[in-house]
C-alpha cells in the first residue's frame, strides 16, 4: 500500500512528485530544497541558513507522517560545492545527535532553483 504524505508546513513539490511516499513502514521523503513555505520563498542566505530551512522542511514531512529525526535511517545530500561541506555538516549534524543515519554527500553541477543544497531521507516507523 502507497500512502502520500504532505505537510502544509513544508514547501509545495514543484513538479510531479509528493513530499513523502509512505510504503509499509518505510517513508521515502523527497530532496527537499531551502524554500521557506510561510512566504514561498527561497532562503537565500548563508549556506548554513539553505541547510536549517531545509532540515526544517524535512522535520515538518516527518512530523506530519507521526515521526521525527530518531527514525530517519539513510540521508543523500547533494551540495553545488563540497567546500560548503563542513559548513552544511555542522548544521545537519545537530538534527542527529544520537545514532546518526547512514548518508551520502555528492557535490553535483546544478540543483532545483539554483540553491546550494538538497537532502532527502528515509525513515522508518
Amino acid at each position: 500500500m502507497k500512502e502520500i504524505i504532505n505537510s502544509p508546513k513544508a514547501p509545495a513539490p514543484i513538479g510531479p512528485y509528493s513530499q513523502a511516499v509512505r510504503s509499509g513502514n518505510t517513508l521515502y521523503v523527497s530532496g527537499q530544497i531551502p524554500i521557506d513555505q510561510q512566504n514561498d520563498a527561497l532562503v537565500e542566505g548563508s549556506i548554513e541558513e539553505e541547510t536549517e530551512q531545509v532540515m526544517k522542511n524535512i522535520g515538518y514531512i516527518l512530523e506530519e507522517a507521526g515521526l521525527n529525526f530518531s527514525n530517519v535511517h539513510k540521508c543523500s545530500i547533494f551540495v553545488s560545492s563540497m567546500d560548503n561541506f563542513a559548513r552544511i555538516n555542522a548544521i545537519y549534524g545537530k538534527y542527529f545527535l544520537e545514532n546518526p543515519p547512514a548518508r551520502e554527500t555528492v557535490e553535483v553541477s546544478g540543483l532545483p532553483k539554483g540553491v546550494n543544497v538538497e537532502i532527502s531521507c528515509i525513515a522508518s516507523f
